[in-house]
């Protein structure tokens, strides 16, 4: 499921925006039909324009009927009636999406026999602090078995003693679901962090959800700012 929302805060239109002759929700869109690792791939959106140029390329498409505040809510709305047991949530920004990535984290599902694990993300190293320090790049810090502690804007951990060695780590926008999970998410009133933070998945740490982080060197490049944009079309040409 790709959830596609036209006036994104940030860079409205963004996903309509060219990249290598196609809009980016178009090449988001073939690069997950692409991985060939999905039974169904669909756009979910309320904005007609997204749904025509999906349509156009022959593309699913399913409208939503509802006003959502994130993503996940959005693919609720479309899976609910739906007979599946997990959902792939890949943001409508992300072009670059491999299926190296998603393999590894739909692994982790397969592997957890006892249902243990509510939701799935990836994760990749990063070590410039410019892109740290920078709050359009979402943070995440984890134990010492790779489930989330906590998501932020913010530096994460915060580098108090400069002599202790510790990962950042760039949250990717990819989300796992148990459809069970993402039910439950839809239900859910937003609390003060998510809020505070604009990041959806802390709605799942703080209602005590269990988040596996897979770690990915595969960065790519995910368009949130005009500046994204233009070094998205220097990487595709």
């Amino acid at each position: 499921m790709i959830p596609a929302r036209y006036q994104a805060s940030r860079f409205p239109a963004k996903l309509m925006q060219d990249l290598g002759g196609r809009p980016v929700i178009v090449r988001t869109y073939e690069a997950a039909v692409k991985t060939g690792l999905f039974n169904e791939v669909y756009v979910v959106t309320d904005s007609p324009v997204i749904a025509d140029v999906i349509q156009d390329i022959g593309g699913k498409v399913i409208m939503s009927k509802n006003t959502h505040e994130s993503g996940s809510d959005r693919i609720a709305e479309a899976v609910e009636d739906m007979d599946v047991d997990i959902v792939i949530n890949v943001q409508g920004d992300e072009p670059f999406i491999d299926a190296e990535s998603l393999e590894k984290i739909i692994k982790v599902f397969k592997n957890d026999t006892e249902k243990e694990i509510d939701l799935g993300s990836l994760m990749t190293p990063i070590t410039d602090w410019e892109e740290i320090a920078n709050p359009n790049t979402v943070k995440v810090i984890v134990d010492n078995q790779d489930f989330a502690l906590y998501f932020s804007r913010s530096p994460i951990p915060y580098p108090r003693d400069e002599k202790v060695d510790a990962k950042y780590y760039k949250h990717k926008g990819v989300y796992v679901f148990r459809k069970s999970a993402l039910m439950d998410f839809q239900k859910l009133p937003m609390l003060p962090l998510e809020a505070k933070e604009k990041i959806e998945a802390i709605r799942f740490l703080e209602y005590g959800k269990k988040i596996k982080m897979v770690e990915t060197h595969v960065t790519g490049i995910e368009i949130d700012t005009p500046e994204d944009l233009e070094r998205a079309r220097k990487v595709w040409k």
